[in-house]
C-alpha cells in the first residue's frame, strides 16, 4: 500500500526537477535552427513541423547517425524538401546544431 502511494509522488517530484540546462553550444544550435530551420521544420519534441514534407528535426536521428549530417551540412544540403534553400555551414556551426539535435533524440 505504501509502495502505491510513494510511486506516484517520486515520479511527481522527478518530473517538477529542472531539466539540465543546456550548453552554450547546445543554445547556439538551437538558435540557427530556430533562425534558419523552424520556418519548416519543426525544431522541438512535441511540435509538428509547419511544412508537412518537412520532417521534424526530433526524427532525424531515426533516418540518420546525427554524426553523418556533418558532411552534407558542410558541402551543402542539396536533397531536401522542394522548398528547401541550399546552404552551406561553417564547422563551428556543424558542431553546434549537431549537439542541439542530439539534445532532440
Amino acid at each position: 500500500m505504501i509502495g502505491r502511494i510513494l510511486m506516484p509522488l517520486a515520479f511527481t517530484l522527478i518530473s517538477l526537477m529542472p531539466a539540465a540546462a543546456a550548453s552554450p553550444q547546445e543554445q547556439r544550435g538551437k538558435t540557427f535552427a530556430l533562425n534558419n530551420c523552424a520556418r519548416c521544420h519543426s525544431i522541438d519534441k512535441v511540435s509538428p513541423s509547419p511544412l508537412k514534407i518537412a520532417p521534424p528535426f526530433r526524427t532525424l536521428h531515426k533516418r540518420y547517425p546525427v554524426e553523418a549530417l556533418s558532411e552534407a551540412l558542410a558541402e551543402g544540403i542539396q536533397t531536401g524538401h522542394p522548398t528547401m534553400p541550399e546552404f552551406q555551414l561553417d564547422p563551428d556551426q556543424i558542431g553546434d546544431l549537431l549537439a542541439y539535435l542530439k539534445t532532440l533524440e
